[in-house]
């Protein structure tokens, strides 16, 4: 019902405006069609710069409205690069366009159709061309050029004190991988792959693989004012990490290994505090749609202090040994044993 009553209005407005201007033929033939026209054309001018200041009007109420939904500051080093960037290239395109536009509408009004001038052509200026090709095109290398540098950056080879963390976009949730003590991530396959027991095909036989810890449930653990290298990895289709409060996003791409490297400035208490949100949270998100789920797969980041951090890694559990318990435990017994208790049980098993 709805949408025949819409289509009824768009008719409507179709007819109506046919009949305004085959009411303008009527009042061209019984007044005069030149003046009609001139009349029409101040009419149209005007039009065009009230339409000039009311969209001027409407970008600058829009930004009032809606700076509140704007993200806070950047929470890492590299996002306030490219807040910077980001500022740049609006202020230069804003300046343009404001230019650009005002100029547009200006001729419109200034130039309207009128007996006391006739129009001008020309069809080739030679320094006309120069301007208008070699100032943008100065304008946009400064501004790739900027933008190619922060990406080299956040794409470089991390700091050798980084705390590696790998994310593994899979429908629809993010896994996320810590290494253990040897702080190597050990290897894997996705021939491996068990959803019931080993969900990123982790090569047991590797024994770098066995104080692997990966947590299922998209939250990552982070050290505030440490880098952080992101190794990225798909398990079915293309996703993309998406870091907006880092200012930071890279596509995760199955059978291909993309990284990234960021430094977290600001904790997660602290950003609290600064929102003035205390449910606020860190948000990895999935920019790349990635079917009918795509909407649920949301992660989150805690970035907290380096104490914080060891006491919630001292609780997590190795992947290794919460999917091979029988395997795990006579590990586990032989790290608390003493020397000579170990080397007498080694005996023993050999004995038999």
């Amino acid at each position: 019902m709805s949408g025949f009553i819409i289509t009824t209005l768009i008719i409507l407005v179709f007819i109506i405006i046919y009949q305004i201007g085959k009411a303008s033929e009527h009042a061209a033939i019984l007044r005069g069609e030149k003046k009609v026209n001139g009349q029409v054309n101040r009419a149209i001018a005007l039009l065009l710069v009230a339409v000039f200041l009311f969209g001027m009007w409407g970008i600058w109420a829009c930004h009032n409205y809606f700076k509140d939904m704007m993200l806070p500051v950047a929470a890492c080093n590299t996002g306030v690069s490219y807040d910077k960037m980001f500022n740049v290239t609006t202020a230069v395109t804003g300046i343009v366009f404001f230019l650009t536009q005002a100029t547009l509408f200006w001729f419109c009004y200034k130039y309207q159709a009128s007996d006391k001038r006739s129009s001008f052509y020309f069809a080739h200026s030679n320094k006309l061309e120069l301007i208008w090709t070699t100032i943008p095109a100065i304008a946009m290398a400064v501004l790739v050029a900027i933008g190619l540098k922060n990406w080299f950056t956040v794409t470089s080879d991390a700091p050798a004190e980084a705390t590696v963390v790998e994310i593994v976009g899979k429908q629809f949730n993010w896994l996320i991988r810590y290494p253990g003590a040897d702080n190597v991530l050990g290897t894997r396959t996705f021939r491996k792959i068990n959803d019931a027991n080993n969900v990123l095909g982790l090569d047991w036989a590797d024994p770098r693989t066995h104080d692997d810890i990966i947590a299922q449930n998209g939250e990552m653990h982070v050290v505030v004012n440490k880098p952080v290298k992101l190794i990225i990895n798909s398990r079915d289709v293309i996703h993309d990490v998406g870091l907006p409060h880092f200012r930071m996003k890279m596509d995760a791409v199955p059978g291909i290994t993309t990284t990234l490297w960021f430094t977290p400035t600001i904790t997660s208490d602290s950003m609290k505090t600064i929102t003035k949100n205390p449910d606020f949270v860190y948000e990895i998100a999935c920019d790349q749609l990635c079917g009918k789920g795509h909407y649920a797969m949301r992660g989150t980041i805690i970035v907290e202090t380096q104490e914080e951090y060891n006491k919630w890694l001292a609780k997590q559990q190795s992947y290794y040994a919460g999917n091979n318990p029988e395997a795990a435990a006579p590990a586990a017994a032989a790290e608390t044993q003493p020397e000579g208790e170990a080397a007498n049980m080694d005996k023993k098993i050999s004995m038999n």
